[in-house]
């Protein structure tokens, strides 16, 4: 598979991915139409296949290798596995301009690391979560001494567009890992254990999936835009004697709030081991 060769116009944002995973394509789908058009978007993939089914799917540009795009894009998002992140630098560390802003993805990768390949660069490391595929992602970032404000800017804006961003200081990164990066994963068993009581007491799997989700939706809606303590919501639904708070007893009693404290407290360990 051949990449398309375009006319990059120099007032245009321009966009380029090492890595061809999960992670770049819930990304590009998130993205293209909305903030970019898919001829503004480059990704380097050490599988022609790949390749071929990301042009094929999103109709972005596709290469093995960075060569086509490296000294043209603004922002690099580098989303390797770990143990994939030194060939990937090694790769890149002498065609990359200074110009760019290179973003790191990669779980537990320290920014100073990061610096030994690219000392006189804008780095940003930064912690999405899989809704970012669906425009509803949470991303936490930071950034080092070589980012400008208003590099800063476009890159809050770039993860404002899926979703919502806050920049911290790096040493929450392991954090933000344990909790919002893994935190989709307890929120899916969260939704798939409603749905099973809800069949359990006859509702069909469908309709109960549905009622699960959605209600997990909204709840967290309500957090964000209210500001309200999610206690003192939870208070406002459960009456004196009531059916809510039957429930919270029983999971009370079963620890379902302390194994989900443990989860992220495990997540954050997890990630602080792999960036050591």
């Amino acid at each position: 598979m051949e990449t398309e060769t375009y006319d990059l116009d120099e007032n245009e944002l321009y966009i380029g991915f090492v890595g061809g995973g999960a992670l770049t394509e819930s990304i590009i789908n998130a993205i293209r139409g909305t903030l970019l058009n898919s001829g503004n978007i480059f990704v380097s993939e050490h599988k022609r296949k790949r390749c071929t089914e990301l042009h094929s799917r999103y109709r972005v540009n596709a290469s093995v290798g960075v060569d086509p795009f490296i000294d043209k894009v603004k922002i690099l998002v580098i989303a390797v596995k770990p143990k994939d992140a030194p060939a990937a630098f090694a790769e890149i560390r002498n065609k990359i301009t200074l110009n760019t802003i290179i973003v790191s993805v990669i779980a537990g990768l320290k920014i100073e690391i990061i610096e030994k390949f690219f000392p006189h660069s804008p780095i940003v490391r930064a912690m999405p979560n899989v809704p970012i595929r669906v425009g509803e992602g949470m991303t936490a970032y930071t950034v080092n001494s070589k980012a400008t404000n208003s590099d800063k800017k476009l890159v809050e804006q770039f993860w404002d567009s899926i979703g919502r961003a806050i920049e911290l200081d790096e040493r929450f990164m392991d954090a933000v890992t344990g909790l919002s990066g893994s935190g989709p994963a307890y929120a899916f068993m969260m939704i798939d254990a409603l749905a099973e009581g809800g069949v359990a007491v006859g509702l069909s799997r469908a309709d109960a999936q549905e009622l699960a989700a959605q209600t997990l939706l909204g709840a967290a809606k309500m957090v964000l835009e209210t500001g309200e303590h999610p206690a003192a919501l939870r208070d406002k639904v459960t009456s004196p004697a009531g059916t809510t708070i039957e429930g919270i007893r029983v999971l009370e009693k079963s620890g379902v709030r302390s194994a989900l404290i443990e989860a992220v407290i495990a997540a954050t360990e997890k990630s602080r081991l792999l960036g050591s």
